[in-house]
């Protein structure tokens, strides 16, 4: 048989941290703006980044950070400097597109050899596809800045219990290190600058159509990696879907990225004998991600 232990108490309890965002990341701005537009200095170093929210519109000048720290206990991780007016201050700027896909992508510049990015998203939605409240339906406006490669997020799908429910695993990385956090709240709530959570959406689930929240859970020292079975909760639901989107908020102040995998479909055992072969190679002596 194949068990997991559920992540943590994110999972056993179905929390999530709700008015608070990853630590320091991809920068939260604000909630449900609208005609959001970015410009970046000629040199790259700082954008403008102006919006419409609660009845007036806002001008945020963002400057002095890029990319991301690996995670180092006790030290700080890179954070913006914001300024916020509601009258435009003086600032010449212009825009050229990134040029990849980002997940929820709302605007996005170059110049001087570094990119910046609005992205906008539900990240606050209650678990198992619970009806939320007005507050929690609003999308988080983030901005990010960074050059070279993105923090990568792999999603994979097998099965837990022989079968009996679907199991999704992967990682966070960045540039060649494992992205995590070295403490959390008995909420899943990171309590330092370097923890995330992974946020999963399942698709035309028994929830209902489109997508809906399953759960988030938080990557794990020293791996970055997670495991998260799809188990009943609530009147004997489960979450499973057609295909799952699991979405992070970036390290540091790089762009928030996503992963999407469908239904692992019919057990094969083989199969999974295969994918726990994976994760044990992957992520060795991780107690809350062992297959048993």
């Amino acid at each position: 048989m194949t068990t997991r232990i559920l992540t943590t108490a994110v999972l056993a309890l179905g929390l999530f941290p709700l008015l608070g965002a990853d630590a320091s990341a991809s920068e939260l701005i604000a909630r449900s703006a609208k005609h959001v537009t970015l410009q970046v200095s000629k040199n790259g170093q700082s954008a403008l980044l102006s919006y419409s929210a609660r009845g007036r519109t806002w001008y945020v000048l963002a400057s002095g950070a890029m990319n991301a720290r690996a995670p180092v206990k006790g030290r700080k991780q890179v954070s913006f400097k914001l300024v916020r007016s509601t009258t435009r201050p003086a600032f010449a700027g212009s825009c050229g597109n990134y040029p990849a896909k980002l997940p929820f992508l709302v605007e996005s510049c170059t110049a001087g050899g570094s990119y910046w990015a609005a992205q906008a998203w539900q990240r606050a939605l209650p678990n198992f596809g619970v009806k939320p409240s007005a507050f929690r339906a609003q999308p988080e406006l983030r901005l990010s800045h960074w050059s070279g490669p993105l923090a990568k997020l792999t999603l994979k799908a097998d099965w837990a219990y022989d079968g009996r429910w679907e199991h999704l695993y992967g990682d966070l990385t960045y540039r060649g290190h494992a992205v995590h956090g070295f403490g959390s709240s008995s909420a899943g709530v990171p309590t330092d600058d370097y923890g995330r959570n992974v946020y999963v959406d399942t698709l035309d689930s028994a929830y209902g159509p489109g997508w809906q929240r399953e759960n988030s859970f938080l990557t794990h020292e020293p791996w970055g990696d997670f495991c998260y079975s799809l188990s009943p909760h609530r009147a004997g639901l489960t979450g499973r879907g057609a295909m799952y989107r699991a979405t992070v908020i970036g390290p540091g102040v790089t762009p928030d990225v996503g992963a999407t995998v469908r239904s692992p479909g019919q057990y094969s055992p083989s199969v999974d004998a295969l994918a726990n072969q994976e994760q044990l190679a992957l992520f060795p002596n991780d107690r809350l991600c062992t297959p048993k």
